[in-house]
């Protein structure tokens, strides 16, 4: 028995579940977990690629893009690992250095997939509003220094978090219910007070989960109203247009965090199934589309992608 409380009190690793009630078709469900993060790795690195390799696309919109794109591999890498390794070899046990490297990484990546996606924005927001001025504005050094921004905000935001957590005795259980250690799952491990933890985590969903898209929100109130005073019907669609990618990759991330959310406030009682596959949706659907959206809905990519691919074939 004194063994078994030492254990518990002195966690060295933890466990991850998995898909719970399904361990024995583990090996069948990784064929559509390997064919979404091999579209993901695939799309966003074409994407990259395309991007770097046509001086054409080298401007302000297509850099904030490729930025999406390293967030999104960045997102992908980061639960790749323990979820395929879990579903092909079943190993479960991650260490608790791993697992904090992995709760950072992902949150930081998470963080950073709507900091891009308010970037991008205001990128949209200058190129409707102020068109003149677009080059001007949204200069390299700018863009450099908007993407350093988003690089600090999400690290600084993660970081007291990591500590916070880090501090904490964890006695009640080793077991984790997702494939990756998030901040949500390991909190409910601690036997001890977490008033601060909470308080954090709740200024943190205000000040940028909930900011962000409040601030997106607002560029496109003055978008459409922008918009709206021009004359031509024609013009009208041609802004339209060039902001579908971008509304449908925020629909994307938002949609299922909102999902999430509250299916953890409202269905507590639910399936842990239900959990799950709410968690995997919100962490694979952004990066598994950004690169589809962008490559259907943007002429430019969608040529840079066929000449890259006749350029291999001619070699």
């Amino acid at each position: 028995m004194s063994q078994v409380t030492n254990n518990t009190q002195d966690p060295f690793y933890f466990i991850l579940t998995g898909i719970p009630g399904l361990e024995s078709s583990h090996i069948w469900i990784s064929i559509p977990f390997c064919c979404l993060y091999t579209i993901s790795i695939v799309g966003n690195t074409t994407i990259l690629t395309v991007i770097r390799t046509e001086t054409s696309l080298h401007q302000p919109m297509y850099l904030f893009l490729s930025m999406l794109a390293l967030t999104d591999l960045g997102l992908t890498l980061s639960t790749l690992p323990t979820v395929m390794q879990l579903l092909w070899f079943n190993i479960r046990k991650i260490s608790f250095e791993a697992c904090f490297a992995q709760f950072f990484f992902l949150h930081v990546f998470s963080f950073m997939e709507s900091s891009v996606l308010l970037a991008m924005s205001f990128d949209r927001y200058v190129a409707i509003c102020r068109p003149l001025h677009y080059t001007s504005i949204l200069t390299n050094e700018v863009i450099g220094k908007i993407g350093l921004a988003i690089i600090c905000r999400c690290v600084l935001v993660v970081l007291p978090g990591l500590f916070l957590l880090k501090r904490l005795p964890f006695c009640r259980s080793h077991l984790l219910s997702h494939s990756y250690c998030l901040h949500q799952d390991m909190i409910r491990l601690v036997c001890a007070d977490i008033r601060v933890n909470s308080w954090y985590a709740f200024a943190l969903i205000l000040l940028t989960i909930l900011m962000d898209p409040l601030l997106i929100v607002l560029s496109y109130v003055m978008i459409l109203r922008s918009v709206l005073l021009v004359a031509s019907m024609a013009e009208r669609l041609h802004a339209f247009n060039n902001c579908l990618s971008h509304i449908a990759a925020v629909l994307v991330l938002y949609v299922p965090m909102v999902g999430v959310s509250m299916t953890h406030r409202f269905a507590k009682h639910a399936s842990p199934l239900v959990h799950v596959i709410m968690a995997n949706i919100y962490l694979l659907a952004p990066p598994v589309m950004n690169p589809i959206i962008y490559s259907v809905k943007t002429k430019q990519i969608r040529q840079g992608i066929l000449h890259l691919f006749s350029q291999g074939n001619m070699h």
